[in-house]
């Protein structure tokens, strides 16, 4: 696994700010070479959710409040664990396809596999002030649905023990 810094900031080859760290700057946890193909789009959904920390993450279906980590991509390394309380579940047991916490962050359901319920969660910032514009959610949408098929049609999913 490499949890080695990446700049994202070069992918886009743009010159970073002198006066401190990029914005792109990101520690990637839990990504083996396969696992580091969903970086660029936890990435934007990241930027466009004006988060600190995106998580791919599941639970499982019967009573399980505990968020496990699938992939993790942060600004600080020290924030690798995903707290229950941002993984909503809702009143009628049913997850929603993307529920906003407003600075605290977004959740999107990208389906489930056997026993288990998958997420793609960004928090942190506390930047954010307003409800996502109609934009930015399609956006974050489509990025989460290329997160969901990269783990379902390749079988990452199945792979987790």
């Amino acid at each position: 696994m490499s949890d080695e810094p990446i700049d994202l900031i070069q992918y886009f080859h743009r010159e970073q700010n002198a006066e401190g760290p990029s914005r792109g700057a990101f520690a990637l946890s839990g990504a083996d070479r396969e696992r580091s193909q969903f970086a660029l789009s936890l990435w934007q959904t990241i930027y466009l959710a004006e988060g600190e920390r995106g998580a791919i993450v599941w639970r499982g279906i019967i009573s399980d409040d505990v968020a496990y980590p699938f992939l993790v991509l942060v600004r600080n390394p020290a924030k690798l664990k995903v707290g229950q309380g941002e993984i909503p579940l809702p009143d009628d047991g049913e997850p929603p396809a993307l529920h906003g916490f407003i600075s605290q962050g977004v959740t999107i359901f990208l389906g489930s596999r056997g026993d288990r319920n998958w997420h793609l969660v960004v928090d942190g910032g506390e930047k954010r002030l307003a409800g996502l514009s109609a934009k930015k959610r399609e956006d974050i949408l489509f990025l989460a649905a290329e997160c969901a098929g990269l783990l379902f049609s390749r079988d990452f999913a199945d792979k987790v023990l």
